[in-house]
């Protein structure tokens, strides 16, 4: 990695710590989740930013991948279980860095998914087996009586690339993928009261650019200027304001060029808590840009 690679790299990681964490403390009973959303854009963008994908605003029992629709009228309320998961880069290079805000009685939920996070950034360095990482979360999320979200995986990145081909597991189970000096890597553990397991749920906000099938229809044409716009990076239906958008979605999606991100919940009526960090990995161990 070059000097230019890293200092975009902890620049992202800055800028994304500082923004999560202060919108983070907006989240309060009665506040629009859309206010949310676009405060975390405002920020990013003023300070010299890019996001990496839409701002993720998940309850409760929803995991990943909630972000608001256009004209969202939905609010926090007391109780719930807040998880802000934010990304931002810095000409291309990503920073991705996770908090849960909790609004009612979750405090020792928090700490399990925290605690797992900090486990497993004491374990990274190159040569590891990720399923080492996996078994460090595990351990500590069910020390607290809780599960581990095993379906859900941290991830390396790249540049232009949130999902660099490297999964970083929840649970000991499974994962060979080593890692090696220089690898960027984002480790977020799901501590859940559910099953353990995630289902996607029919809501759907976030989408990406996956293929460049030709379309003729002038409303699928804008939505795939406004993807291209992102760099093959996530986007959200809330940014296109382009009439009967809605209309052409799924068309692209039959098409193979957009993929979809569906809602990722546990079991109704429980509650899931995720931290995240990402960090470069160095032969003095991990080098967390987003803490």
């Amino acid at each position: 990695m070059n000097d230019t690679e890293l200092d975009n790299y902890l620049e992202a990681g800055r800028i994304a710590k500082e923004v999560l964490h202060s919108c983070a403390a907006e989240i309060k009973p009665g506040v629009l989740m859309g206010d949310i959303f676009d405060m975390v854009v405002d920020q990013i963008e003023t300070k010299g930013a890019m996001l990496s994908f839409p701002p993720n605003i998940s309850f409760n029992d929803v995991a990943a991948h909630d972000s608001p629709s256009p004209g969202d009228e939905r609010t926090f309320t007391e109780g719930d279980l807040i998880k802000l998961d934010i990304g931002t880069h810095i000409d291309g290079y990503i920073a991705d860095t996770a908090v849960t805000v909790n609004l009612g009685d979750h405090d020792k939920l928090c700490e399990a998914s925290k605690e797992a996070l900090e486990a497993a950034i004491q374990i990274v360095k190159p040569e590891v087996v990720v399923s080492e990482i996996g078994a460090a979360v595990e351990k500590a999320i069910t020390s607290y009586g809780f599960k581990p979200i095993i379906n859900l995986t941290g991830h390396a990145v790249a540049r232009y690339d949130l999902h660099h081909g490297l999964s970083i597991p929840n649970t000991g189970l499974f994962g060979s993928g080593v890692l090696r000096k220089d690898d960027v890597i984002a480790i977020e553990p799901f501590a859940t009261t559910g099953s353990g397991m995630v289902h996607e749920s029919p809501r759907a906000e976030i989408y990406q650019a996956v293929g460049n099938t030709p379309v003729r229809s002038p409303t699928a044409r804008k939505i795939m200027k406004k993807a291209e716009e992102m760099n093959g990076l996530p986007f959200s239906r809330r940014w296109l304001n382009i009439p009967k958008a809605d209309l052409a979605l799924p068309t692209l999606l039959r098409q193979g060029n957009l993929y979809v991100y569906h809602c990722l919940a546990d079991v109704p009526e429980s509650f899931v808590a995720q931290f995240e960090h990402t960090m470069i990995v160095t032969e003095d161990g991990p080098l967390v840009t987003t803490r």
